[in-house]
């Protein structure tokens, strides 16, 4: 994971961000007492920043949930106008949700303080002094902290969702020229050619193969997500057909569960990787071409094993890098990519 130096602490990005969290509770614990005028003990400083800690990862989590717009690029009319007017919906509810959370923990953590300092359990009169007193604290200072911390998410969320749709209108064209390699088709057309003289049953079956494979290329271009088990038919297909021209000579295991197929995931995301292990590895009887395709923590894995060949194919790694865009525009998270001598793995995230 990178780092973005000292605004990052020299951390990686993710657990800066807790760090920083921590940080600030730190600095605000003492404040805050000095505000109620408290006493600045051992007790009160440790129980408020524990308290303050918890109640802002809380609602960092909430914020993630609400704030974060994910459209998918079916709705391609879609305008900045309609950007805007969602995300200040989901920024109200987000208001209303944290304002509750903050008054419920603080009236808690004042309940619980008042005990551990040993006075009586306090009156009812007392709850609804402390819920309307945080109630209004809470309201007060969310409301002038939104346009301040919320501008921000507010842009991210529109610029993220005008880059996927470029990209989509980009990957939509690549596609429909380079998707499945020009080669394959030569290729495949060729094994046609010959299965017609010799085995008119299998060549049935290729020619509905391919009907297939360029079906669902055409159909899913221009979309975001798609079931795993449809991604996984199609790559069943795709490696049929080059099964049937290596004749044994490359073999494909898919080890996924039915009821494990409950994800999403990009439309024809899994091809390039079969694609790629195929064109770049030696493959004989003696020595097959092994491709393993499971899923591992919310990815799904594409392995094989790595058979040089006597002459490498020069690759310029573009697919992979426009695949990585594509997913982290719709995921927020990254292709993982994992090379040895003897394998080389590339983990994908699903849509949960």
């Amino acid at each position: 994971m990178k780092t973005r130096g000292f605004k990052d602490l020299y951390l990686p990005k993710r657990i800066a961000k807790h760090i920083k969290f921590l940080l600030f509770c730190v600095v605000v614990t003492p404040i805050w007492g000095l505000i109620i005028k408290a006493q600045l003990n051992t007790n009160f400083l440790l129980s408020t920043l524990i308290i303050m800690y918890i109640l802002m990862e809380i609602l960092y989590f909430i914020s993630q949930k609400i704030l974060i717009l994910n459209f998918s690029s079916e709705k391609k009319d879609i305008t900045r106008k309609d950007v805007t007017r969602i995300y200040l919906f989901r920024l109200a509810l987000f208001y209303i949700v944290a304002v509750a959370i903050a008054t419920f923990s603080v009236v808690v953590y004042l309940y619980f303080f008042h005990l551990v300092n040993g006075y009586d359990i306090p009156p009812l009169t007392w709850f609804l002094g402390s819920i309307i007193g945080t109630l209004k604290t809470a309201a007060t200072g969310f409301l002038f902290m939104i346009p301040v911390f919320f501008f921000v998410p507010w842009q991210q969320s529109m610029k993220r969702e005008f880059e996927l749709r470029e990209q989509n209108l980009i990957f939509q064209n690549e596609t429909l020229k380079n998707q499945v390699n020009p080669h394959f088709l030569f290729n495949s057309l060729n094994t046609l050619s010959s299965l017609i003289n010799n085995e008119v049953e299998i060549a049935g079956q290729f020619t509905a193969k391919l009907s297939i494979i360029y079906r669902y290329i055409l159909d899913n271009s221009a979309r975001t997500k798609i079931p795993l088990k449809e991604e996984i038919d199609f790559i069943r297909d795709y490696f049929y057909m080059h099964q049937i021209r290596n004749e044994g000579k490359i073999a494909l295991h898919i080890d996924i569960k039915e009821n494990e197929y409950v994800h999403e995931i990009l439309p024809v995301s899994l091809q390039l990787l079969v694609e790629n292990a195929i064109k770049h590895n030696m493959a004989t009887v003696d020595k097959p071409l092994i491709i393993h395709i499971y899923l591992e923590n919310g990815y799904i894995v594409v392995n094989n094993n790595i058979q040089k060949m006597a002459t490498q194919i020069a690759s310029t790694k573009i697919g992979l890098k426009n695949l990585n865009e594509r997913i982290r525009l719709v995921t927020g998270k990254e292709i993982i990519i994992s090379k040895s001598e003897e394998y080389f793995m590339v983990k994908v995230p699903l849509i949960i």
